[in-house]
């Protein structure tokens, strides 16, 4: 292993035996011995990485993608089918809810208990411990039992005696997301300080901006392999763009074979509502906005019983922002908006109705918007 290096992995590989009908009691098993289906489940293939020391290194991925089981890995609480893992330095993990508490000690207790499995004496334990309450912010529920804490509270005491156990690799789980807002903001100033201090961070999470501002790194893990390794802007957009692939795909596919239904949404801006409109002024501005993820979907735009054929798509990022994670794959910025101009001299006075509507290909509608106005 090369100094330099925390972590090396070596051509790893990891996979699951999944065993189904599995027998309950001992007969089953003498009865019915050849009649068990077995599967096997690859999580990881071919794992190779370089870790160094002084790193924060973020593992992206979707869920299901091997990035939690390649944390536990490196932890040694499973081992790998293939391949090797090698750890230079003391390393601590947040990776559950109260992994390593005992629910029917207090919190006190549980510092003690938890910070001993961490490799710390009863000195070096006496010497942080109130360090360690100040920093969870429970002292007026230290000396409760844990099973009476929230999972904010858990993850509070756990966080605060994971930082001061003094190792050299902190490995961290998604746990973070949970809690209010006051202590994640606290976690991550920590770990900026634990960054800053020469420690090695290896952190799981979904949160792309706190693996922008506080990573060296990002590796983003697709269906079991490292599909990018470098700079977390970079790896981040390649990362989105996959998902919004991924996404469109399975989509797509479950519309066509008719296991979900495709959704739209419209709105128009202008004309509003029963607005008064005056006649004099010519050419009138028409918009709005559309929304869907039926590809085949048509979007029409009736003025009364007139078909509108000229209509302009122009970007709206105030729209896309806020459907651009229900619609991801789906919507293009630069044509969320639709517009039109109308001359208001060809209409007589009087109550009118702009009509849209988006339908899909057998001419079902999926969603449609209706405005009335008043020509004056």
């Amino acid at each position: 292993m090369e100094n330099k290096n925390a972590i090396e992995i070596r051509h790893m590989s990891k996979q699951f035996k999944v065993i189904y009908d599995k027998a309950n009691t001992l007969k089953d098993k003498i009865l019915f011995w050849k009649h068990r289906d077995v599967e096997y489940h690859q999580v990881l293939n071919n794992i190779n990485l370089n870790i160094k020391k002084g790193e924060t290194v973020a593992l992206i991925g979707t869920n299901g993608s091997g990035k939690s089981t390649l944390l536990k890995l490196m932890t040694r609480i499973i081992y790998p089918n293939e391949g090797t893992i090698a750890i230079d330095g003391k390393l601590t993990s947040l990776l559950e809810l109260g992994a390593g508490f005992h629910p029917d000690f207090t919190g006190r207790e549980n510092i003690y208990f938890n910070a001993s499995i961490f490799g710390l004496t009863r000195k070096e334990i006496d010497s942080r411990i109130n360090e360690i309450i100040e920093f969870s912010e429970l002292s007026e529920y230290i000396d409760n039992p844990v099973r009476t804490y929230s999972s904010g509270m858990y993850m509070r005491l756990a966080f605060s005696v994971a930082i001061n156990v003094d190792a050299d690799i902190l490995l961290i789980d998604e746990i973070l997301a949970v809690g209010d807002q006051h202590f994640q903001d606290k976690c991550y100033s920590k770990l900026e300080e634990l960054k800053n201090s020469g420690k090695t961070i290896v952190i799981v999470t979904h949160s792309l901006d706190v693996v922008k501002k506080l990573c060296h790194r990002a590796i983003w893990i697709y269906r079991g392999e490292v599909r990018l390794d470098g700079d977390p802007i970079y790896v981040i957009d390649e990362y989105l763009d996959q998902v919004a692939k991924d996404h469109k795909e399975k989509r797509t596919k479950a519309i066509a074979e008719g296991k979900e239904k495709a959704k739209a949404f419209l709105m128009i801006d202008y004309p509003r509502d029963f607005s008064k409109i005056s006649k004099d002024k010519g050419k009138y501005p028409f918009r709005g906005w559309s929304v869907t993820d039926d590809l085949d979907a048509k979007f029409n735009v009736f003025v009364d019983s007139k078909v509108i054929q000229e209509i302009e798509r122009y970007k709206r990022s105030d729209v896309f922002e806020v459907y651009s994670e229900l619609f991801v794959g789906f919507i293009d910025e630069e044509k969320v908006g639709w517009r039109f101009e109308l001359d208001l001299k060809k209409l007589d006075l009087g109550e009118h109705k702009i009509y849209i509507q988006c339908v899909d290909k057998n001419g079902q509608v999926l969603a449609e918007k209706e405005n009335c106005f008043t020509l004056i």
